[in-house]
């Protein structure tokens, strides 16, 4: 019954998930869908700026929270309907909120730790015990595991609050401007009257933040090179 009541945070958060993912809200935040009450988003953003930007936060931290797959979509209508740099520090907010919560859920469901911890956080381990805060910051900077799992294996690898919240923060707001130019970029070629295919992943506002979201990704392969190559040649 302990256990029970220590992981119940945490499995409010997964049943809300589940609840929002099947509910069919990102539908209502495809890009197509976006395009077709573009005007009418608008006018409601200039008319209530805040209360705008409060509702989109919310949902963005709700999403972030549960861990739903759909939390790209979220962030990409916010560029799509904020542009990018309003997006991107809309987001942040949201974003960072919305991990806070989902750490805070994990620490209390795991507590001390567990001797036989997930597969994914034994990999982690290792690199995190050695190196805690450069560790985290290369887990936040680089898109290799999905952004929700890292947060939880971070509450359980038990990593600073300040540490977690500053990597989050930092992290999570370089990736998302390459995010919401995505999303901003597929607002505009679909107003140009561009339809969704590999076609438009050829347009330059979107091409551009697709390839720096693919380096930052392939990064880990170009340090794993690197520090082989400098181990052969100082042995």
């Amino acid at each position: 019954m302990k256990r029970l009541r220590a992981a119940l945070p945490l499995l409010l958060l997964i049943l809300a998930g589940i609840v929002l993912f099947a509910s069919g809200a990102f539908a209502r935040l495809h890009p197509e869908h976006l395009v077709a009450h573009q005007r009418e988003l608008h006018t409601q953003i200039i008319e209530h700026p805040w209360l705008s930007r409060l509702v989109y936060v919310g949902v963005l931290t709700l999403a972030t929270a549960t861990g739903v797959p759909g939390t790209i979509v979220v962030i990409l209508a916010g560029g799509f309907a904020f542009g990018v740099v309003d997006g991107t520090l809309t987001s942040s907010v949201g974003l960072t909120m919305g991990s806070l919560i989902l750490y805070l859920a994990s620490r209390y469901a795991f507590g001390s730790g567990s001797k036989h911890p997930p597969a994914i956080v034994a990999k982690l381990h290792h690199g995190f015990e050695r190196h805690p805060v450069s560790y985290t910051l290369f887990l936040r900077f680089v898109p290799v595991v999905p952004f929700g799992l890292v947060t939880v294996s971070l509450a359980w690898l038990r990593c600073r609050l300040l540490l977690f919240l500053g990597a989050t923060w930092l992290g999570g707001t370089t990736m998302l401007v390459f995010e919401t130019s995505i999303g901003a970029g597929l607002g505009k070629a679909l107003s140009q009257g561009e339809r969704i295919g590999p076609r438009m992943l050829m347009h330059s506002d979107v091409l551009w933040p697709l390839a720096a979201i693919a380096l930052l990704a392939l990064l880990p392969l170009l340090i794993e090179y690197i520090a082989r190559r400098w181990r052969s040649t100082h042995h």
